[in-house]
């Protein structure tokens, strides 16, 4: 019986003994938060911390646990966000810096934040994204760059980031996309960019590899330049659909490298001046699928060396121009499938009709109808030539 009591109470000694340490250990943690966290943000724990709302004028790296995974820094008021600006807090996961008053990113503002997975800018003045403004960043998970004001991207924006799954740029009154925006970016499940764009300088996505999905909807284009697509590698789907794309110019898809499927859906093209995708494209799949062609390419122009094309819904001119798209390569097969799932945009009189209502073989090809036309148009210069000679002949005469 004695014993038993004793066993009791050395256990119960330990536990006490146990209990107390935790006890301290936990205030002892309580008082370092506390200690290390600034007046303007709410230190949730050693890893979470909330500076929303606070007023801060700069960045606090270096003030706050430097273990921290989740910093939230919204509505806050610092312009800038200098270079390796979190270097501090290299255990960063997560980091928002929604609402700020954010008109500038220098180069290599986040580099050193190795962990990093989830990144938010959005709601702010950000106007344009500067050259490497979002370099070096790995493995990042989602990087959000919405509702802000960016208007343009420069050059090597995005150089040296690779695997990230989501950029989203979505709601931003992007004008224009510069040569080598996405330069050395590489590894993206989606690249999604805003409507509206106007303008995408030659070599835009050069060094551009590796993407699952890169959509271009509802831009406002003057016209698509030679080597737009140069260098744009590996990319699983690329998508250019509802805009206006204005003229495409030769060699707009020069240099576009193992595209698996190539989209071009329900555009506004007003001419084709060359549409060439050869066997060094290595394209899939070519959908050229319920666009408006105000000028077709020449037969020549157009080269769909890929590996299937369909070319359905469209409206092409059924002029003259007809024959250039009916001995092209958008004839994949039958003409008379073509002619019976395309549709004419002009003349007037034909305007939404299928293709196959109209009576080709009364219709000259364009070179047979210029010519006519200047045969035409020199003949009657020379009975004009004529007439005056004769009447000069005649009043001479008559002197």
């Amino acid at each position: 019986m004695y014993r038993k009591a004793q066993t009791w109470i050395c256990f119960l000694t330990c536990w006490a003994t146990v209990s107390l340490t935790i006890t301290l250990q936990d205030e002892a943690s309580s008082t370092v938060s506390t200690s290390q966290c600034l007046a303007e943000c709410i230190c949730l724990s050693f890893t979470q911390v909330l500076c929303n709302t606070g007023g801060l004028h700069e960045i606090p790296n270096g003030s706050l646990p430097l273990t921290v995974e989740d910093l939230s820094l919204t509505k806050n008021n610092f312009p800038i966000i200098r270079r390796e600006a979190f270097t501090a807090h290299r255990y960063l996961r997560k980091l928002t810096l929604d609402g700020n008053n954010i008109s500038l990113i220098k180069p290599f503002a986040f580099r050193g934040l190795p962990h990093l997975r989830k990144l938010s800018i959005q709601h702010t003045p950000l106007s344009y994204v500067g050259q490497y403004s979002f370099a070096a960043l790995q493995n990042i998970t989602m990087l959000v760059l919405a509702h802000n004001k960016i208007r343009y991207i420069e050059g090597y924006s995005f150089a040296g980031t690779d695997n990230v799954k989501f950029i989203f740029l979505s709601n931003n009154p992007l004008v224009t996309i510069q040569s080598y925006a996405f330069s050395g970016l590489k590894n993206v499940e989606r690249l999604i960019l805003p409507s509206g764009i106007k303008e995408i300088e030659s070599d835009a996505f050069n060094n551009l590899q590796h993407i699952g999905l890169l959509k271009l909807t509802y831009m406002d284009l003057k016209r698509l330049l030679p080597y737009t697509f140069r260098a744009l590698s590996y990319v699983h789907v690329l998508s250019i659909q509802e805009s206006d794309l204005g003229v495409i110019y030769k060699d707009a898809f020069t240099g576009l490298r193992r595209i698996n499927n190539l989209n071009i859906l329900n555009n506004k093209i007003d001419a084709i001046k060359q549409l060439n995708l050869s066997a060094d494209n290595e394209i899939g799949t070519f959908r050229f699928l319920g666009n408006h062609i105000l000028e077709a390419p020449r037969a020549s122009d157009t080269i769909l060396d890929v590996g299937t094309i369909s070319a359905l819904n469209n409206h092409f001119p059924c002029d003259c121009q007809i024959h250039n798209v009916l001995e092209s390569d958008f004839v994949n097969g039958s003409t008379m499938e073509f002619q019976l799932h395309n549709f004419c945009i002009s003349p007037i009189e034909f305007n939404g009709k299928p293709m196959s209502v109209v009576d080709f073989d009364g219709i000259a090809k364009c070179h047979e109808k210029v010519f006519k036309d200047n045969l035409g148009s020199r003949g009657q210069d020379l009975r004009s030539t004529l007439i005056l000679i004769m009447f000069f002949l005649a009043v001479s005469n008559f002197f």
